[in-house]
């Protein structure tokens, strides 16, 4: 009971129990790969999670590191009461062009905004604070991009940083890939920033064998 064809089917049987319908956000999916952008959404099970992460924390101003195509953007987004606003970033230009019309679809225009570039070039942009942080992008920059959310976060604030475990490869110090190794320094960051108390969640579903970091920011 280990395969990915397993985990597959097992994602499959909690989303039929647990989630309705939601053609919208299929169709945010089809979108995306019909724009060709890489198959690295967030599962519709992680999606409603993180959702769930955010109602929990009664977020009111969420910053996503990392858009593609929107479709963690909008799960974070109708979490948000009526004056909440989420503010996402992403590198590629055609991949905000199309997580732009998703999100306008989606009728979370009004709430969402998208900034293009690098994102440790829009981070100095930001102004305010905020209590929900999701980061999903390159893991080499993980590090980096931890220490912006300690900047721009409340006391009190939920950081998620997703993709940790690697399929198991973070266990390797000595291996040769980048996010690898992004990933162990980011995580011995952690282990010595007295301004987070963090853990890790591995997981397993459609998405293979991975993980994420969760973390609150100390008052």
């Amino acid at each position: 009971m280990t395969s990915t064809k397993t985990w597959t089917e097992v994602d499959q049987y909690f989303m039929s129990e647990l989630q309705v319908s939601d053609p919208l956000m299929d169709s945010v999916l089809k979108a995306n790969s019909e724009a060709e952008l890489p198959a690295i959404d967030v599962s519709p099970n992680q999606g409603k999670f993180l959702s769930l992460l955010a109602q929990l924390k009664g977020a009111k101003r969420i910053l996503e590191i990392g858009t593609l195509g929107g479709y963690s953007t909008i799960w974070l987004a109708r979490a948000l009461p009526e004056d909440g606003h989420l503010v996402t970033l992403e590198y590629s230009e055609k991949h905000a062009k199309v997580a732009a019309k998703n999100i306008q679809n989606a009728g979370m225009d009004r709430k969402v905004e998208i900034k293009v570039g690098a994102a440790l070039d829009t981070l100095p942009t930001i102004e305010g604070e905020f209590d929900f942080i999701f980061i999903d992008a390159d893991k080499q920059n993980n590090a980096n991009y931890l220490k912006w959310a300690l900047e721009l976060s409340q006391p009190g604030a939920v950081i998620i940083t997703d993709n940790v475990v690697r399929g198991g490869k973070v266990i390797d110090n000595n291996s040769g890939d980048e996010s690898v190794q992004g990933v162990r320094y980011f995580v011995d960051m952690l282990s010595k920033e007295p301004r987070i108390d963090s853990t890790v969640v591995q997981t397993v579903g459609s998405k293979g064998y991975d993980g994420f970091v969760m973390g609150i920011v100390k008052g």
